[in-house]
């Protein structure tokens, strides 16, 4: 329900912005608002949807297509990790670095809906910690309307 409702609020606020897209990773709890990833250049945004107050924690990925095709677009991106709750008790708001390589398919007969799979190496800010993360997940691109004729 939860998660329903966080896709739903983001959708009604993205259509506004015309070709954005929304992504959700259900393995990993993670919501991405980005605007439009069939361009060369696009930035991805990240909140995690598991805890209310517990992790706030934002990516943010400027991407570069590496590779575009009509049905599938290669990209990569250098990520940033911020919590901005760490600053209402004194803690540094930068939390780590990521680099994000991944794909994002068309789902055949269903125009603006992509599968989104990724890898991403992940290392808090100094440089002693760090994990792979991978994603699975989809997306749905948003399209402008055509004019009419």
């Amino acid at each position: 329900m939860k998660h329903t409702l966080t896709l739903l609020l983001l959708s009604i606020g993205l259509t506004a912005f015309g070709q954005a897209s929304v992504a959700y990773y259900p393995f990993n709890n993670v919501v991405s608002v980005s605007s439009n990833a069939d361009r060369a250049f696009w930035v991805d945004a990240r909140v995690q949807t598991n805890t209310v107050f517990g992790s706030l924690s934002t990516t943010f990925c400027p991407m570069v297509n590496i590779v575009r095709k009509e049905r599938i677009n290669y990209y990569a991106g250098l990520g940033i990790r911020a919590n901005f709750l760490n600053g209402l008790d004194s803690r540094d708001i930068l939390e780590g670095y990521s680099l994000h390589v991944g794909a994002r398919a068309h789902v055949p007969f269903v125009p603006n809906l992509r599968v989104a799979v990724e890898i991403a190496p992940y290392s808090r800010k100094d440089f002693k910690v760090g994990v792979l993360q991978s994603f699975l997940g989809i997306a749905y691109q948003f399209a402008k309307k055509p004019k009419p004729l």
